[in-house]
């Protein structure tokens, strides 16, 4: 049974890749405390101006693209034994250092593992949807990337990890989550407000939704507007709406899709702000471009296209040691695409207007677009 396999896999993981995880744990990043002003929790200009992130002096990671350095990176992980110790490391580290930062991530996994999820499931999943070849690639060390039950299981965990990671100086996951969350719903904000046309904020699709945890924060800044979540696989949807129904009752209720971010089969000019947080880089080319010309059709005129994924140009990732820089390679098998891909380019060519990018914190930028009237 998919649950058992899954339990299984979680209950194992002490076991993988020992020496691996040793090495890596042992990169100086995981003791490296980056001296960061945080933005403070005033108004949103504020916020915005006072957080002082780097970035780096190139365009992009030299571990990316075709210098010598990304091909021997390549070249490593496509040495299967190789790959098979880095995945497994990579599991082991991303767990153990979420733990230690007081992240349940095993006691999280295994609630959702053990409840009735799957009835999310059998409710929300299309079966017409035919899976574009890339979704099928390994993500994230699962091998059957985000088509399986411990993915989306331990998707928040993951995500409250990389929160973390993202501000280690913070006291807290809440304080971490005001400056890495907080900056980008104030970008999407106050991009908004200076182009829209002073239109309101009615209606707001989250492509790429994953356990919605992004789209629960965009229906908190934005309580008075309808949300749809958007996910291309059926088990990130049913976890989301599973644990969304566990959530208070006293707001506006989220509506889950299952369904493909390229083609969403949604009406055209059917929302004010669509958004796309920590996706683009798990995709090549071709699907990043069909993404922000589905964005385009879907959105009203004034309406806001927001995009928060890693910054090619932020100065952590450029000087990422060559331990952690292979081990995210090894993970995330559309990286290259994701970096050579010139976005503000791509939305530029797609029609969008008043394409703006900040670094709103020390590793990921939000990109915020516009519609024409």
């Amino acid at each position: 049974m998919a649950f058992s396999a899954a339990l299984s896999n979680l209950n194992n993981v002490n076991s993988w890749a020992t020496t691996s995880t040793q090495f890596i744990s042992q990169d100086p990043f995981f003791q490296k405390r980056p001296k960061i002003r945080m933005a403070a929790a005033q108004s949103s200009t504020d916020k915005l101006a006072a957080a002082e992130f780097e970035e780096g002096q190139l365009e992009r990671p030299k571990w990316t693209g075709e210098t010598p350095l990304s091909r021997l990176v390549g070249a490593l992980i496509s040495f299967k034994p190789l790959y098979s110790v880095m995945k497994l490391g990579a599991r082991q580290v991303f767990i153990s250092t979420a733990e230690k930062n007081n992240i349940p991530w095993r006691d999280m996994t295994k609630e959702i593992l053990e409840s009735d999820v799957y009835k999310e499931k059998e409710a929300l999943e299309d079966p017409s949807i035919v899976y574009p070849d890339y979704y099928l690639n390994p993500f994230h060390a699962y091998d059957e990337g985000n088509l399986s039950w411990l993915a989306a299981a331990e998707a928040e965990p993951a995500t409250m990890s990389m929160v973390r990671r993202t501000i280690p100086n913070a006291s807290s996951l809440d304080e971490a989550n005001q400056i890495v969350r907080g900056n980008w719903l104030q970008a999407i904000e106050i991009h908004h407000l200076q182009n829209s046309g002073n239109s309101t904020i009615r209606d707001i699709l989250d492509i790429g939704c994953s356990v919605g945890v992004s789209t629960e924060f965009l229906a908190d800044k934005f309580p008075s507007a309808k949300v749809t979540g958007l996910d291309l696989s059926p088990y990130f949807v049913a976890v989301a709406q599973y644990k969304d129904k566990k959530r208070s009752q006293n707001k506006e209720p989220i509506k889950w899709i299952h369904g493909n971010g390229e083609n969403t089969g949604l009406p055209s000019k059917s929302f004010d702000l669509v958004s796309i947080a920590y996706v683009f880089h798990e995709c090549p080319e071709r699907a990043i471009k069909n993404m922000a010309k589905e964005a385009f059709r879907l959105l009203r005129s004034g309406g806001t296209f927001a995009v928060t994924d890693n910054s090619p140009k932020s100065k952590i990732l450029q000087e990422l040691s060559p331990a952690l820089f292979t081990l995210m390679k090894s993970t995330e098998p559309f990286l290259d695409e994701y970096y050579l891909t010139d976005l503000e380019g791509t939305l530029q060519e797609v029609g969008f207007v008043n394409v703006q990018t900040t670094l709103t914190d020390p590793r990921h930028r939000t990109v915020t677009a516009t519609v024409p009237y």
